[in-house]
């Protein structure tokens, strides 16, 4: 647990080197003492520019800290921009260096660590580092610093509640009973929802002999990636797809035989948190399959045997994930809840690409509503190429015309000649990746590889973002077309990622650690 210091554990006082006038916020010794209580490590990561400006000495703020161990109990580690803005060091928040070197001080790493903050400075450092941020906004909190975050809480009480909350869902309360030996698990969807499933699925196949999973065809691709299934039964749901066929009560009879069949004890219905589980679950019953666990808001009668619930806001790797716990399962011991990919299906990549440490650029998207202008991508791919780096352009073969143009301006174009494990291997090798909400984002977190997110708030960021991976979030989060979940932008110009200046794309990278020419 990182914390800032000043509006987020005691009461903001502008450059303050007095202890007398620190004041903790409201509940925030008994938040705190409750994170201990849990095993969770603490450190406090704080910008103190008034060192920088001779506002107060070295002697004066460790006094102010004494004072706060005082009030708030003791703290594993202090870390301190002693910087201004002017000094353009490597630690003062939003660059991420203080996350990181907090996480190496409390002997983890940033990605399993959560950063809370009461400004967008706080979320930006976290997010870069591959941490979890949450924002606690104060009055001084900015709209715009408020719609940006993937994660609010009203106060750190709040904060604090969710946190452990979360820590909890993912952990099974209980075995699923009798051993597994068929678990049949089911992500419709596109390519990113499976991707994003994968830690649950591995979950899942830590306690059974065997895993089918069910999936549909647009996500059939992302599904042979996967670590932990064992079979691929590929089918489209209609209640699932966005441009459905008609039901066809043959084709469901199909389908139920063909699941029956598959012999399976028990079911795990993953959806997102827009869709429902319970025309399946019906499916699965008429299958003879007894024990059948989903995520349903909606009253399941006798269709599901684990009824499960998950708040608004919670990361679809996660909202899987408990899942996947209320079924009984979990991650082994040293398997970390991030995406993955299988080694066997992504090692080695084209020798035609040169070396490692290009930057990847990924304008489309199957929902155009997320793709990135690509006037907006063309004047990014000719920045980056002034700025030395090497930029892939990557695209389907429906998207040959748009990664032709944008790569004309400054790249290579690979529109068109990869499949989607082919793409995989390219973003293995990249620096970075600059892409939207859609799957090479996915595939980019599953690779540990650096995202900078030209990020449509159609949906949540909190819930859709890269997954534990460094990340720099683009766009405008404040866009009429937010949470409208639409696929085709309902608003003329598409003003969340027109107005994207390329040079921040420029200075994203620098914050990732990824310099000219790819290098990291």
């Amino acid at each position: 647990m990182l914390l800032d210091r000043d509006g987020t554990l005691i009461e903001d006082v502008p450059y303050n080197g007095d202890p007398e006038k620190v004041r903790p916020v409201p509940g925030a010794r008994a938040a705190l003492d409750r994170l201990r209580a849990a095993g969770l490590r603490l450190a406090v990561v704080t910008n103190q520019s008034g060192l920088a400006r001779g506002y107060f000495t070295g002697e004066q703020m460790r006094a102010v800290h004494a004072r706060v161990e005082e009030l708030l109990g003791r703290f594993d580690a202090w870390l301190v921009c002693p910087h201004d803005d002017e000094d353009r060091c490597d630690c003062r928040k939003p660059a991420p260096g203080l996350v990181h070197a907090a996480a190496r001080e409390l002997g983890t790493t940033a990605s399993r660590c959560v950063m809370v903050g009461d400004i967008g400075r706080d979320v930006a450092a976290a997010l870069a580092a591959g941490a979890t941020g949450v924002l606690v906004p104060t009055p001084v909190t900015r709209p715009e610093e408020v719609a940006a975050a993937g994660w609010t809480a009203t106060d750190l009480p709040a904060a604090v509640d969710e946190i452990l909350r979360r820590q909890r869902a993912v952990l099974p309360t209980a075995p699923p009973g009798e051993p597994v030996r068929t678990a049949l698990v089911v992500r419709s969807d596109s390519a990113g929802d499976v991707l994003v499933t994968g830690p649950a699925i591995r979950a899942v196949a830590a306690g059974a002999q065997r895993v089918v999973l069910l999936c549909g065809p647009r996500g059939r691709a992302a599904a042979d990636l996967l670590p932990g299934v064992d079979e691929i039964i590929e089918h489209p749901l209609p209640w699932i797809d966005s441009t459905p066929a008609p039901v066809d009560p043959e084709d469901m009879r199909s389908l139920i035989a063909r699941l029956g069949a598959v012999g399976a004890d028990q079911a795990v219905v993953f959806t997102s948190f827009h869709q429902s589980a319970l025309p399946l679950a019906l499916l699965l019953r008429m299958a003879g399959i007894g024990r059948i666990a989903a995520i349903s808001d909606d009253y399941p009668g006798s269709l599901l045997d684990v009824r499960h619930r998950v708040p608004v806001g919670v990361p679809e790797p996660e909202r899987a994930l408990s899942l996947a716990a209320a079924a009984g399962h979990r991650l082994p011991d040293g398997d970390e809840p991030v995406l993955r990919l299988r080694h066997d299906v992504v090692a080695g990549r084209p020798s035609d690409l040169g070396d490692p440490g290009y930057v990847v650029l990924h304008p489309g998207s199957a929902a155009s509503s997320r793709a990135c202008p690509p006037d907006v991508a063309t004047r990014i791919a000719a920045t980056l190429t002034a700025a030395g780096h090497r930029v892939l352009v990557t695209g389907g073969p429906d998207e040959r015309e748009v990664t032709a143009r944008v790569a004309a301006a400054g790249g290579t174009d690979l529109g068109g000649r990869t499949d989607l494990a082919g793409l995989a291997r390219i973003v293995a090798d990249a620096s970075a990746v600059v892409v939207g909400n859609t799957g090479p984002a996915h595939l980019a977190a599953a690779a540990g590889v650096p995202v900078v997110s030209l990020f449509a708030p159609t949906v949540p960021f909190g819930q859709w973002g890269p997954y534990r991976v460094p990340t720099v979030r683009i766009g405008d989060a404040t866009a009429p077309c937010r949470d409208t979940r639409a696929a085709s932008c309902p608003v003329p110009g598409h003003p969340c990622l027109s107005d994207v200046d390329p040079d921040a794309v420029v200075d994203a990278l620098r914050m990732l650690a990824v310099g000219g020419g790819g290098g990291r």
